[in-house]
């Protein structure tokens, strides 16, 4: 069966003079046929030749076939380029003569000319080809990384009960659990991130957060700098609601209670009345 959305390889069937028809077995009787216009047709291809090509659909819903190969195929993800936005979607750059439709009901956000997005090609009830930006069920969940292997990874997608769910080499499946989601998480944004387990199933959980030992000073200036901005005092302690400490400095209430120590044993930070202090 010729498949929509794929790379593969396919025998002239038959010569005309717009190009010459594809079909999977030289069967004179075979019925599904498609065409690859003259114009893509390698030069010396005779009846009976292989030639690889990728089959999609035409302007007039009309499966085609082309030589060009994508750079997206069915199934996988990919970063595509948004060329212009009109009432029916987003069109895509994707390495084709016809652009690719991102529908209005597959953004996950407003996409504009000149975006570059994340995203995943399919097949509508119509059997056309589509690309969506709710990528989760595409990415792979087997990736070469272990434990500790520092990564880059695309955000896709926040959830308040999950935490952030991001896409590492824009193909593998990973998150960043919510306790360790603080500060801001803009979708499409490409952060460097950390290993952290791996799951049975081959999905990775992530953290933008370096090694304990590392961090902990960075944690440390990000306090230091919110008591110069609150005139050298904050009207918390290490004792605040989570909620307080990740809004008003983007860390967890351990890092938070870490770094306090931290500064507290330089000399840096007091508590007294249940407020941080500068020294």
């Amino acid at each position: 069966m010729i498949e929509i959305g794929t790379m593969q390889k396919l025998l002239i069937a038959r010569e005309v003079d717009f190009g010459v028809y594809l079909a999977e077995k030289m069967d004179a009787g075979a019925e599904e046929r498609i065409l690859l216009p003259k114009s893509q047709v390698p030069e010396g291809s005779h009846e009976g030749d292989a030639i690889e090509v990728f089959v999609y659909k035409d302007s007039k819903d009309r499966p085609i076939a082309t030589t060009n190969r994508p750079d997206i195929t069915l199934g996988r993800t990919a970063v595509l380029k948004v060329k212009e936005v009109n009432r029916i979607g987003a069109f895509l750059s994707w390495g084709l003569e016809k652009d690719l439709l991102l529908p209005y009901h597959e953004q996950t956000v407003k996409v504009k000319p000149g975006d570059e997005v994340l995203c995943a090609l399919y097949l509508d009830k119509s059997q056309r080809l589509c690309a969506t930006m709710k990528v989760y069920h595409y990415l792979q969940k087997r990736s070469p990384y272990v434990v500790g292997d520092e990564v880059r990874g695309r955000v896709y997608e926040r959830s308040e009960r999950f935490g952030v769910f991001v896409a590492v080499d824009d193909r593998f499946s990973a998150l960043i659990p919510a306790r360790e989601a603080q500060g801001e998480y803009a979708i499409g944004s490409v952060i460097p991130l950390r290993v952290t387990d791996v799951k049975e199933d081959g999905k990775l959980t992530v953290t933008g957060r370096q090694k304990a030992y590392i961090q902990l000073h960075a944690d440390g200036e990000i306090v230091l700098k919110a008591l110069e901005r609150c005139g050298g005092m904050l009207p918390f302690d290490d004792k605040a609601a989570p909620e307080v400490i990740a809004a008003e400095l983007g860390l967890s209430k351990n890092a938070f209670k870490r770094a306090v120590g931290h500064l507290m044993k330089e000399g840096k930070a007091e508590i007294r009345d249940g407020h941080i202090y500068k020294k």
